[in-house]
């Protein structure tokens, strides 16, 4: 066997209960305030369902990884509503970034419950807009529901993503045999080079939006 049946087959031993537990805990981490920075969940999530074979499998790792982040978004909720306002000046927000904070508190008041969803499928911005939706005062009942429903839809998306990555990429080294490792390590690289690529722009252009915005109110104050 080469490395990605090596790599695949080493995490498909796992045992399953295992397998969940991680995954589960990854999910949680990184949808909990104060712990997103730090774990990789989506990631995790992706390399976990690369070992998914059967659609039994895949329902009961979707469902687990969606529990999980319907409970990270209750913890935000609930510090939302008991600190309110003070949460932007903590240091979990700090380290987050302040303006993804403002992001999604933009959010929040554009669309309203909607962003709650949206939400689930932007990275950092997940994290922060259940604990803005806390400190906004909006009904807990319609944000839990709307909280399930992206869980879900973002859970099963991810582990169906995962699932099909890991038999492609078992199909393309049984078409290519050794040169499959050649072939797969290029396309890795260029995928981190495109991904680092956008992040860095999206970044560029997230720090160039105040200063933008600084820039035009004096502009206006001379016109007026």
């Amino acid at each position: 066997m080469s490395f990605v049946s090596d790599f695949l087959a080493m995490i498909g031993g796992l045992p399953r209960p295992l397998l969940i537990l991680v995954t589960g805990a990854l999910v949680l981490g990184e949808c909990t305030i104060g712990l997103g920075f730090l774990v990789p969940g989506e990631s995790g999530l992706l390399v976990a369902s690369a070992a998914v074979t059967d659609i039994g499998f895949f329902f009961v790792l979707s469902l687990t990884v969606a529990l999980c982040a319907v409970i990270g978004d209750n913890i935000g909720f609930f510090l939302g509503r008991r600190y309110g306002a003070r949460v932007r000046e903590t240091r979990m927000v700090a380290k987050l970034g302040v303006r993804h904070w403002d992001r999604a508190c933009r959010m929040l008041r554009r669309y309203g419950i909607g962003a709650v969803f949206v939400a689930r499928f932007l990275p950092v911005v997940r994290t922060l807009v259940p604990v803005s939706a806390g400190t906004s005062g909006l009904g807990y009942w319609r944000f839990l529901a709307t909280s399930v429903v992206g869980a879900t839809a973002w859970s099963m998306l991810h582990v169906g993503i995962g699932w099909a990555a890991g038999t492609s990429a078992k199909y393309v080294e049984h078409l290519l045999g050794r040169a499959s490792g050649i072939v797969l390590g290029v396309l890795v690289l260029a995928g981190i080079g495109f991904w680092l690529w956008r992040r860095r722009s999206r970044r560029a252009a997230e720090d160039a939006a105040p200063a933008a915005e600084q820039a035009e109110e004096p502009a206006q104050q001379r016109a007026a």
